[in-house]
């Protein structure tokens, strides 16, 4: 028996606004003109603010000093930074010079850096000194010992062939590399006609690295349609108006920070707010109350350390009444504290992937609170969405499935990455994301799972099989399996169970240590577990999802109640 259609786990999304065919810069310059004295970003922890004239100018400065470089339009210049100003102006000069931005994420260290920039061919890398613990500068001189023999904006490394220019946000720029204000004066002397005349909307504007399955992480190709129309209408989502301040305390590096922030902001006139380079509970409470922010962002984690924080009770937070909270699955009592005791009555849910621009469905202000706190709300505009079974057909509403989702969000591609591009994108145009859903009868959407292995750390997607290949290293490991294990402050937990060696012997110290420093931090196990064997498929593949179940009852780990 067939289910009637309207009964099918199919939604598509609808709007009396339309798609806009507009590229990032056009988003700032149109900013500028209709307003030109409201404030545009404010960076709280460098004592920065700009109006969207002054921002605008700012832009053009750096972006005519990255043509006057040598930088040409499709070309791609990576931003290695924690959250600064400097990482807006490089956003939008790269759009406005018809450059590629590639971001790259501030805890990468060495291999990972490497990786990036090779597989991308950066012409340019802007890059912050240091960032906590990890040394930019250091990394970069080992990375590129030719560097302090270059003159700026002239290197030559065989390893790097496309690495031309180093910008360093630094007041002593390292050797070789030119400083974000020298490129700031040579946009000055030079003429505004170098910039490209037009830049297309369908063209791509930026590569943000997602982790896969497969070990190295994947370069999603992003177009100026994708990104602005995304922010649009997360924007939409949360009601947000020139009278409204966002604040950022999310990566800018990652969609949440850079679309559902500064996008989201931007192409309503709002004001980005940014708090403090690195999450900072008391920073964000103070950077709300100082600025009277509206709009909060967050992963489940960071508000929950603002709720914990022991000042919360001294910072005004009246000011707010909405804001996002996503990236990893967010627990019910989080977000009822969140709407009653950060006074943000409108706070809504999203979710999506780094493939689909990022958002595909959200919460709605309107959305009872029961709804607002159990699923991830109803399809964005102008999307559509299925739920299919193993065989890939749609399921009846109720039953879960795969979530596909296509439209205007849907990335161009893996940066030359076709086989793996063809892996996740359908001939019908479907962007199969791995993870498992419900659909209801009212449309409204609950994720219950991954068909992949990803695990999902306070908003980082982390690769299972890439921490793997690096504990393959260790000379007492024989054979490895990471998991996800539930974590009430994170999300998700790292555990690595190991066979050793026979004769060979280790500790969970050992393990973490070795770890320490090579890999990003949000990476290294939290739990190390030796195993004599691995549960097994019939044709030998491990089977995680039964060393999980196993872990959590010996570890006595109960997963929260989310959307």
């Amino acid at each position: 028996m067939h289910a009637p259609p309207g009964s099918l786990s199919y939604v598509s999304g609808t709007s009396d606004r339309p798609l806009v065919y507009r590229t990032v810069d056009e988003v700032l310059r149109g900013a500028a003109v209709e307003m030109p004295e409201r404030r545009a970003v404010v960076a709280v922890h460098q004592r920065i603010s700009y109006s969207f004239a002054e921002f605008d100018r700012e832009v053009g400065r750096a972006a005519q000093g990255m043509v006057a470089c040598g930088l040409r339009p499709g070309e791609r210049i990576g931003i290695w930074s924690p959250n600064r100003v400097e990482w807006l102006l490089t956003l939008f000069a790269a759009a406005r010079a018809g450059l590629i931005l590639v971001n790259i994420n501030p805890a990468f260290r060495s291999a990972e850096l490497e990786f990036a920039l090779r597989h991308v061919g950066c012409a340019a890398l802007v890059f912050a000194p240091r960032f906590k613990a990890s040394d930019y500068s250091q990394m970069l001189g080992t990375l590129l010992p030719e560097l302090a023999q270059s003159s700026p904006g002239r290197l030559s490394s065989p390893s790097f062939p496309a690495l031309r220019l180093l910008i360093d946000m630094g007041e002593r720029p390292l050797a070789g590399a030119i400083s974000f204000e020298a490129l700031m004066a040579l946009g000055d002397a030079a003429p505004a006609t170098v910039l490209p005349e037009r830049i297309d909307a369908d063209g791509i504007f930026n590569i943000q690295f997602t982790s896969g399955t497969t070990g190295t992480p994947k370069g999603a190709a992003l177009t100026h349609f994708n990104v602005v129309n995304n922010g649009f209408f997360v924007g939409e989502g949360l009601r947000l108006t020139p009278e409204d301040r966002v604040c950022i305390p999310v990566p800018l590096y990652h969609c949440f920070g850079m679309v559902l922030g500064v996008l989201a902001a931007m192409t309503h006139g709002a004001a980005s707010v940014l708090p403090s380079e690195g999450f900072d509970a008391e920073s964000v409470l103070d950077a709300v109350a100082r600025e009277r922010c509206t709009a909060l962002h967050g992963v489940p984690t960071m508000f929950i350390a603002e709720l914990e924080h022991a000042r919360f009770g001294e910072f005004d937070l009246s000011s707010l009444r909405t804001g996002i909270m996503a990236g990893s699955p967010c627990p019910t009592a989080v977000m009822r504290r969140v709407v009653q005791e950060m006074h943000m009555p409108e706070v809504t849910i999203c979710y999506g992937m780094t493939e689909t621009s990022p958002v595909s469905f959200q919460t709605h202000p309107e959305d009872a609170l029961e709804r607002r706190v159990s699923t991830v709300g109803r399809v964005h505009p102008h999307v559509e969405v299925k739920i299919v079974d193993a065989d890939g057909r749609v399921t009846p509403r109720g039953v879960a499935g795969e979530i596909l989702t296509r439209g205007y969000s849907v990335m161009r591609c893996y940066w030359e990455d076709p086989a793996r591009t063809r892996e996740v994108i359908d001939t019908s145009g479907w962007m199969h994301t791995g993870d498992l859903g419900v659909i209801d009868e009212q449309g409204y959407c609950n994720i219950v799972g991954r068909v992949k292995d990803m695990i999902i750390r306070g908003g980082e997607n982390i690769s299972p099989r890439e921490i793997e290949e690096f504990l393959y290293r260790h000379p007492a490991v024989l054979d490895v399996a990471v998991v996800g294990l539930p974590d009430p402050k994170y999300g998700e937990a790292v555990c690595a169970c190991i066979r050793l060696r026979p004769g060979s012997s280790a500790t969970e110290e050992e393990i973490r240590s070795f770890c320490s420093g090579q890999i990003a931090h949000y990476k290294v196990p939290r739990y190390v577990r030796f195993v004599d064997g691995f549960p097994l498929t019939a044709s030998g593949k491990v089977q995680k999802y039964l060393i999980r179940e196993r872990l959590r009852t010996e570890l006595d780990l109960a997963e929260d109640a989310h959307a």
